[in-house]
């Protein structure tokens, strides 16, 4: 026998590989895990006829020649279908796109390829063989690569994300239904527990990151866990998640991990507690229940793992050109023109910062005929400025609230450098 099996708790991307992969293994058996999480079952109950899975339980006793797997490379979430098969002797083959996790299956053939979807990397093979799929398989894929990437917004996307999808349009796929299956909830439990986690969540500050940390008691594993963290994180401003659930029932304590920087690598950071997934979302499992003060100890753990944030400092331009409050506006204009600026921080004769004068300040000037007039008497008086301490997440909201472009940078009012809207988006 040859099967084709996903990780335990199939999601929507892990379904949408596995639809694919009948096509790439056509005399294979798909297997179906016992679990089936929350946003896939609406899926998988109108597509069960055409997606023909044998239940996991049904491999007892039989010999497993070749095993394909995907969506994971570690043992811990196909021991499911392992334990089944006894002695297994099953070649390994791995379709897998979490390529910052390690591989744990003893002589297994990996292809990996960092894409936002792994449903993408089943479909590139099918494209490099020219082989065409129905339009239910089509919809089930897609499904799965908008799901994964979150509708191409996450940051692992890939521009073969999009030729999937492409071709999987091409293909036939539904969008009409991939809509339907992309409902974020299906149960009021987890709109109950969104309004506890938002309820909940406090924020610190780490190293210049802005954290969410949250710890919620449940009663028992409820489904679509992440999906409510990620909602959360939407919601709110913040660099990273961490959200700590609780479950009285089972002994257990599930950490949930989402994160918009790059520096923030979840699957490093919850690697320390047996867990893993992308860098931007990852999750642990401990198998024992913890305290409230756990919160704390994640806290001082990112403390000591995480580098210092990008700072204000960091980016700023140091060459600041200025010209004196004595000066005519006249000078100021063939200042500006001169260095192409289009304008430039004031300073006074002890070179303290006391105003800005920008084109927009000159043409005031001009048509009241002043030109000759001080530049004290057209700069503008009122400055936004920053330390070179200040965050990123400072500078963007005085970008967005005041509507500046120019902030210089101070220390005891002597300017040390200045950034613009335009060295904050080349950082990004």
């Amino acid at each position: 026998m040859k099967i084709l099996v996903g990780h335990g708790n199939m999601d929507l991307d892990c379904f949408g590989s596995l639809a694919l992969a009948r096509y790439l293994y056509p005399r294979y058996i798909p297997v179906r895990s016992r679990l089936i999480h929350p946003m896939a079952k609406a899926m998988y109950g109108l597509y069960h006829d055409h997606l023909g899975f044998m239940p996991s339980r049904e491999l007892k006793g039989e010999q497993v020649e070749k095993m394909v797997v995907f969506d994971t490379r570690n043992a811990s979430k196909i021991r499911e279908y392992m334990d089944y098969i006894k002695p297994f002797k099953a070649e390994v083959e791995i379709y897998d796109h979490h390529v910052h996790n390690e591989c744990d299956i003893p002589g297994a053939v990996l292809h990996e390829a960092a894409y936002g979807s792994n449903t993408t990397l089943v479909a590139e093979e099918l494209m490099k063989r020219d082989i065409s799929i129905p339009h239910d398989a089509a919809t089930i894929a897609l499904t799965g690569v908008f799901s994964d990437t979150g509708s191409f917004t996450h940051e692992n996307v890939s521009a073969k994300d999009f030729e999937a999808a492409r071709w999987l349009l091409n293909q036939g796929a539904s969008i009409k239904m991939v809509k339907q299956f992309l409902k974020v909830w299906h149960e009021d439990v987890q709109i109950d527990i969104f309004h506890q986690v938002l309820n909940s969540v406090s924020f610190r500050n780490v190293h210049g990151y802005s954290l969410l940390f949250c710890h919620i008691q449940l009663e028992d594993q409820v489904g679509g866990l992440s999906d409510v963290v990620q909602k959360v994180f939407d919601v709110e401003n913040a660099d990273a998640m961490f959200a700590v659930f609780s479950l009285q029932k089972r002994k257990r304590t599930l950490i949930v991990g989402r994160s918009r920087h790059d520096s923030i690598d979840l699957s490093k950071i919850l690697k320390n507690w047996g867990g893993g997934g992308h860098p931007k979302a990852a999750s642990a499992t401990l198998k024992e229940l913890v305290e409230h003060d756990f919160v704390n100890t994640l806290r001082l753990y990112l403390k000591d793992v995480l580098e210092p944030a990008c700072s204000v400092g960091d980016i700023m331009t140091e060459d600041v050109k200025v010209i004196s409050d004595s000066s005519s506006v006249l000078e100021s204009s063939l200042f500006l023109e001169k260095i192409d600026h289009t304008g430039v921080p004031v300073v006074d004769d002890e070179e303290n910062l006391v105003g800005f004068i920008s084109l927009r300040d000159i043409s005031k000037a001009r048509v009241a005929g002043q030109m000759k007039a001080p530049v004290r008497g057209y700069m503008t008086h009122k400055l936004y400025t920053v330390t070179p301490d200040a965050t990123l997440r400072d500078l963007e909201r005085m970008f967005l609230d005041y509507n500046v472009g120019h902030v210089p940078v101070v220390s005891n009012s002597k300017v040390l450098g200045i950034v613009t809207r335009s060295d904050y988006l080349k950082h990004i």
